[in-house]
């Protein structure tokens, strides 16, 4: 029993090593530039697949050479990363910096598929690793020893550069105080691409390690980066012992949970995370960091006027209505269960935008209530009733209540705080579906169509049709009556609470939380309205996919579909409403006509979405304004504004 636990400790320290290279990196560039890297996983990927690269023509005796070059050329992408993509950024609001970040992860992801193909490749290592030592009189694995010892190594080099360089103390002062070290003359702006280019090696060394101790796969890189989140949050953001603290313990955690109490592996890293989060933000070495200022710019009105807007909605939504009629006809039936696709993730885009666009809360876990609303209506169906209207009706009060309870606690912090917090309980709801009997594990609920025997929503869209009465239209015809309903209703009925003085608190809440404070408005509590609102739209949009799809899994939660349905927004046009569904329209649209040349489509939409965030952060509904001045000649707003930058320069 002692053996074994020592055995599984060793075990722990080597995946503990990786964590602390790979969280020590992301929490320097957290700390010196204040920037979330989400791409820091694929950073970690590209470190193993470029080794890969080197080692395979010498062999395994390449393998030390590797393990240096391959992660000075990550280092130097990193530099490239930073000076032609998040320097841009500096001087908005630092979540730009998330979204940014994750238009690079599908830019990265694509591009290791592009070149290396999927699968599992084993990375070659030298003789000289293989093979096992007594250590203490236990039976360990060279390799293991290796790691840990290397890492150890690599861990106490960089922290004597932080402590005992000039370098390093630039970085120090730098991410505790930005302004008083340009105020001593020195240009800190300067450091960033060096400690990006640095935070990026390190992270390559830690894919380089794990690959000789697992295997390398294109999908590596997001296995690893929500547990760096859940290292660095603990430790705290921006500190370097954090770093090490935190990785050590998950990766001891993890591997002990994993042989003695595998149902609980997925669950207790993430509930340290949010009870961090919530007691101690800050972590638990980090240091309290004023976060910066800078607007979510919102898009505008357009070129129309109310009038001419609400005509031009009017015969949008008369088009839409027209479109299952000629199905079959001008155009394949396909194209219906593709608009009813939209539709159903343009009502996620929206739920997301009344919290986002007009209340700045970036939520990086909103998949949780679009998988939980899916599962409540499969639930709903197989073992509650069969009606549709009650498995909706379900889905919307059981994703509403726990958006309360999760608000109610993260509405607490803000700022990355909070989208880290929402990201953790998106998380933990994800790991919990492949554990519990209840949701089919990580099977999910398949087949309730067949369960019913009926078409593609069983039983419950026959009710429908019989609530409503006789009519023509059956199968997904009727259904994208529903889901444009569906749609159509929650667009008016949040464009209606926008409109009246609860929408007026959101907006200032919005524009400046301090000043409606001041006012006497209580401005948590408008806040966790909002969300529960959200939460319970964006149950109702993984409900109608359920509905239509007849089968839900843990996917649904999965944190790329938060990032998905963000995309979505900011294409569209944050704080808008009609713009997240101008942004779901160009989305699947862009992935249908891609798909038809590359698999790899990812690639182009996420390059896109960087061009949006870094020139457009307005979205695609701020496009005419912008063109109008061409068109007429006259005077305009033109280019989108530069951001204040000032506080970053130093300047008076």
């Amino acid at each position: 029993m002692v053996a074994g636990i020592l055995q599984q400790l060793v075990d722990g320290l080597t995946i503990g090593v990786v964590y602390v290279l790979l969280a020590a990196g992301l929490s320097v560039i957290f700390g010196v530039m204040h920037v979330i890297n989400f791409a820091h996983g694929e950073l970690f990927a590209l470190g193993a697949y470029f080794a890969l690269a080197l080692i395979a023509p010498f062999g395994g005796t390449a393998f030390f050479a590797a393990l240096f070059v391959a992660p000075l050329l990550v280092g130097i992408l990193g530099v490239a990363i930073e000076r032609f993509t998040v320097r841009p950024l500096y001087g908005r609001n630092p979540l730009y910096h998330i979204l940014l970040t994750f238009g690079l992860v599908l830019v990265i992801n694509d591009l290791i598929y592009l070149v290396w193909e999927p699968g599992n490749v084993n990375l070659p290592t030298p003789a000289i690793l293989s093979g096992t030592i007594d250590v203490v009189g236990l039976n360990a694995s060279v390799y293991n020893v290796f790691v840990i010892v290397f890492g150890a190594a690599m861990a106490l080099s960089v922290w004597a550069m932080l402590e005992h360089t000039k370098y390093g103390l630039i970085i120090r002062a730098g991410s505790q105080d930005r302004q008083m070290v340009r105020n001593l003359g020195i240009d800190i702006d300067r450091y960033y691409s060096l400690v990006f280019g640095m935070g990026a090696a390190l992270a390559a060394v830690a894919g380089i390690v794990l690959g000789g101790y697992q295997t390398v796969s294109p999908e590596m890189g997001m296995s690893v980066i929500i547990p760096a989140f859940v290292i660095v949050v603990l430790g705290g953001l921006g500190s370097f012992k954090g770093a090490v603290a935190g990785g050590l313990l998950v990766g001891i955690i993890q591997t002990l949970l994993r042989t003695y109490a595998p149902i609980l592996e997925g669950t207790v890293i993430f509930l340290l995370m949010i009870g961090i989060l919530l007691v101690r933000p800050r972590g638990l070495f980090g240091v309290e960091m004023e976060e910066e200022g800078g607007e979510l710019l919102t898009g505008s009105g357009g070129v129309l006027d109310d009038r001419t807007r609400k005509w031009v909605g009017l015969a949008a939504v008369g088009l839409l209505a027209l479109l299952p009629l000629g199905a079959g006809t001008f155009y394949s039936t396909y194209t219906v269960t593709l608009a009813i696709e939209i539709l159903v993730w343009a009502l996620f885009a929206l739920s997301l935008d009344f919290v986002m666009g007009y209340t700045g809360l970036v939520s990086l876990g909103h998949a949780l209530f679009y998988g939980l609303g899916a599962y409540a209506v499969a639930i709903a169906l197989l073992h509650v009733s069969q009606s549709a209207f009650v498995a909706i009706g379900l889905a919307i009060v059981i994703s509403a209540a726990i958006a309360w309870v999760v608000g109610y606690l993260s509405i607490r912090v803000s700022g990355v705080y909070f989208a880290m917090i929402t990201l953790a309980f998106a998380e933990l709801f994800y790991n919990m579906l492949y554990r519990l009997e209840i949701t089919g594990g990580s099977e999910g609920l398949f087949g309730i169509s067949t369960y019913y025997g009926i078409g593609g929503m069983g039983v419950a869209l026959d009710e429908i049709g019989l609530f409503l009465g006789p009519v023509a239209l059956t199968g997904q015809s009727l259904f994208y009556y529903i889901a444009l309903a569906a749609l159509l209703g929650s667009f008016l009925l949040t464009r209606r609470m926008l409109n009246s003085p609860f929408g007026s608190v959101l907006k200032s809440i919005r524009e400046n939380e301090q000043r409606a404070t001041f006012l006497g408005y209580e401005t948590t509590r408008y806040k966790r309205r909002a969300f529960v609102v959200s939460g319970a739209l964006a149950g109702l949009a993984g409900g109608l996919f359920t509905l239509n799809s007849g089968y839900a899994a843990p996917s649904f939660a999965y944190w790329l579909h938060s990032g998905e349905v963000i995309v979505m927004v900011i294409l569209g046009g944050m704080g808008t409403l009609y713009g997240p569904i101008v942004g779901s329209t160009v989305f699947f649209g862009l992935e249908e006509i891609l798909t038809g040349f590359t698999p790899r489509w990812r690639l182009v939409l996420g390059t896109i979405f960087l061009l949006f965030v870094i020139f457009l952060p307005r979205g695609l509904v701020s496009l005419p304004a912008r063109l109008k001045p061409l068109v007429t000649r006259d005077s305009g707003p033109g280019a989108e504004p530069a951001p204040d930058d000032s506080h970053m320069r130093g300047d008076d």
